[in-house]
């Protein structure tokens, strides 16, 4: 079995060009069988992709409004979102039967992390209770999602993780029902007016990721953690 690993050693990989989405799905899929068969260790992966919608296991097709851009199935929990260029996309690939086996956990805490990261840049964000994602206000005063959460887990690995909007072409959005909230429009850093760079945001990421990681290791008293 693989040794659990702290902040310093989980890989962190950053892409600098945009990754198909096929190539990244079996990309993170043949990582979390890995890890499962303790023959990889963890993983944060940051990339961007080409313009495109994936579907989750919740999707309505009603909600896919202007297929403009391809249109994948993701496995991932949750309905229609858009990922493009400009985009920051975190796929975490962790072992959670060595942390805790508690997903309800590992989304909150994922949640988490990301908004610590976004007040870096003075981006006050938060959980909207009922709605999953990263929730703001926008410039002129709306609440406004800045990032969405989706993932999946197989044998106590995750797959996907998050997204949050950089400098995206906010337009692209109009394709879909985002996650299938249709009253709430999106924002990103650069609606906002953060000067922030991509790169910006990954450091911050980094800065909290052990605090992150330390956040999963507490074991809550659930019969998952028990076992």
């Amino acid at each position: 079995m693989t040794m659990l690993a702290d902040a310093e050693t989980v890989e962190w990989r950053i892409e600098r060009d945009p990754v198909p989405y096929p190539q990244a799905l079996e990309d993170m899929e043949a990582r979390a069988a890995a890890i499962a068969a303790g023959e990889a260790g963890e993983r944060i992966w940051l990339i961007e992709h080409p313009p495109l919608y994936t579907a989750g296991t919740s999707a309505d097709r009603a909600e896919l409004l202007d297929p403009r851009f391809p249109v994948y199935d993701a496995g991932r929990g949750g309905r229609y979102t858009y990922h493009g260029p400009g985009q920051r996309v975190g796929y975490l690939s962790i072992n959670l039967g060595q942390r805790g086996k508690d997903i309800r956990n590992f989304v909150h805490t994922l949640e988490g992390w990301v908004i610590a990261a976004l007040a870096d840049f003075g981006v006050s964000a938060r959980r909207a209770e009922g709605r999953i994602g990263i929730w703001t206000d926008d410039r002129d005063g709306r609440e406004a999602k800045i990032g969405a959460i989706g993932v999946r887990v197989r044998r106590w690995v995750t797959l996907h993780g998050f997204s949050v909007n950089i400098n995206p072409d906010l337009s692209h959005f109009e394709g879909i029902v985002p996650c299938g909230i249709a009253e709430f429009p999106v924002t990103s850093f650069s609606a906002l007016g953060v000067k922030a760079s991509m790169a910006d945001f990954d450091e911050a990421l980094r800065a909290h990721f052990p605090a992150f990681l330390a956040s999963l290791r507490k074991c809550p008293e659930t019969p998952a953690c028990s076992a």
